[in-house]
């Protein structure tokens, strides 16, 4: 068994660094995923839409807009994203329409959304200003 034959591992590929907006927008929206979807039980459950409307597409519903917040969470890097997240916020708001209790969530995640993206970008721009110049104290 010669030397050359001992395979070296490739270097690792350095992990892009994600910003504190990206960080605890996915956080909320991976949890309000999970919520949306028991709450489109809920709709089911209760048979909460109109007579017409048969009552699994509150599951469907549910289904649809947790992947939608799942696949949003994933794509925070780009500005659209946080666009696309306070729309997803709008559409739980607008299910308080359906099922009252949804008004909840919506306040509450929708806050913390707010609060996500706010303060998330009021601290990447913080990091940035640290970032170009090292003098700056922390906490100016």
């Amino acid at each position: 068994m010669s030397v050359e034959s001992a395979e070296v591992p490739a270097p690792r590929r350095e992990r892009r660094r994600r910003g504190a907006a990206e960080s605890l927008g996915s956080i909320v929206l991976i949890f309000e995923s999970v919520v949306v979807f028991l709450g489109g039980l809920v709709v089911f459950g209760l048979k909460a839409l109109p007579e017409p409307i048969a009552p699994w597409w509150g599951v469907v519903g549910g289904i649809v807009l947790a992947i939608a917040m799942i696949a949003v969470s994933g794509m925070l890097r780009h500005r659209w994203a946080i666009a696309v997240g306070w729309a997803l916020q709008v559409v739980v708001a607008l299910a308080a329409f359906v099922v009252p209790a949804f008004l909840i969530v919506a306040l509450i995640f929708g806050g913390m959304w707010a609060y996500a993206t706010i303060k998330g970008a009021s601290l990447d721009a913080r990091n940035a200003r640290l970032a170009q110049d090292p003098g700056i104290p922390n906490g100016d």
